[in-house]
């Protein structure tokens, strides 16, 4: 569990619970999920001598739930907010054994495994739990570390960037972690770009469908994080709007306004993403059934041409084949080399007319 409380343009690392918040800051409570049941006595403590309200039963269940779905809630004093973030590759190595190399076919769809995060946002408390080694927590817990080495002598205006409020550091917080989105969007397109490049490749024998039914399924899993990120953070958005903190000054809430639709935007920016990319895989798997009609009419063409040049062949030797003792030519000496050059100059004239009609080229053209 990290401490910190955040006094005028100041910072403080704690290590023991304050008697109360500072009168123009606030306090910033970080712990683990893995030790939310052990640190839970603290925890209300904190959240009723400084927040002002205990948590309720239901909402420590949702802190401690590291499946939960994104989601906002809230009480007549606090606000809930879980929010999912994109898992880091160490992560997901202690999880599976190993990270999928990013240059692995369809690694970035591999990547899209997501942790939770609550937040419990008071007027001068923030309680935030984290599941072990999240990359968003420990940032902000150097970053604020070194800035309190840093800052011993300066002026209160030098550490004007710290946030105003346990809502304004949320957001900061929910910023990075939706920018690991963003930067996902960049592999997941060429990745998707190269499948595509590869599916619709003339020379490809078998389609790799299995990559295709991965690529999908990660997809809509993406979109629908996004959606209950955008839902939970517009609903947060609009209680802001709707009841905004009395003890905020109007600059410090337009200020929050702004960061929270800056939010709000870069969600939607990965969801309009995600649904871009989902129609390009639909139109590639479309193409590739065109592609594959394609070359099975030219195919289909080439036979029914060479099977059209063969006909009066067949019909000539079947008419020389029937078992008369009397036949023009038959008897005669040249007659064999007389309907070889008919034979010939038939399926040349053929050919030459199929060709003339493009029968015989490649895709017709």
């Amino acid at each position: 569990m990290q401490i910190v409380e955040f006094g005028a343009g100041t910072l403080r690392f704690l290590d023991h619970l304050p008697a109360r918040a500072p009168d123009s800051g606030f306090v910033w409570i970080y712990l683990e999920s893995e030790h939310l049941e052990q640190d839970l006595p603290l925890l209300q403590r904190a959240a009723t001598h400084i927040g002002g309200s205990p948590l309720l039963d239901l909402h420590v269940k949702d802190l401690a739930n590291t499946a939960h779905p994104s989601q906002y809630d809230y009480t007549s004093v606090y606000d809930l907010v879980i929010f999912r973030r994109l898992a880091t590759e160490q992560e997901m190595h202690a999880e599976f054994g190993k990270a999928p190399p990013r240059d692995a076919p369809l690694a970035g769809f591999s990547r899209i495994r997501t942790r939770a995060v609550g937040f419990v946002v008071f007027d001068r408390l923030l309680i935030t739990v984290h599941q072990e080694g999240c990359f968003a927590a420990r940032t902000f817990i150097e970053r604020f570390l070194k800035d309190a080495l840093q800052s011993e002598g300066l002026s209160a205006a030098a550490r004007s960037r710290l946030p105003t409020s346990g809502a304004d550091l949320m957001l900061r917080m929910l910023n990075v972690m939706v920018d690991n989105y963003l930067e996902l969007r960049k592999e997941l397109s060429a990745q998707l770009d190269h499948w595509q490049q590869a599916l619709l490749a003339p020379n490809r024998g078998e389609a790799d469908w299995a990559a295709l039914m991965t690529a999908r399924n990660a997809l809509h899993m993406l979109q629908d994080l996004c959606e209950e990120q955008n839902d939970a953070m517009q609903e947060w958005l609009d209680t802001q709007r709707e009841q905004p903190p009395p003890w905020m000054t109007q600059a410090e809430r337009d200020s929050l306004l702004a960061r929270a639709r800056d939010v709000v935007e870069h969600i939607q920016r990965v969801t309009h993403h995600v649904h871009r990319m989902e129609q390009s895989a639909e139109t590639a798997v479309q193409i590739h059934f065109s592609a594959v009609g394609n070359r099975t009419n030219d195919i289909m063409r080439t036979l029914t041409a060479l099977t059209a040049i063969f006909l009066p062949l067949n019909l000539i030797v079947g008419f020389f084949g029937m078992n008369f003792e009397f036949m023009p030519a038959i008897h005669h000496q040249a007659g064999f080399w007389w309907t070889v050059a008919i034979m010939v100059a038939v399926a040349l004239g053929t050919g030459m007319v199929f060709w003339r009609k493009r029968y015989l080229t490649r895709g017709g053209r």
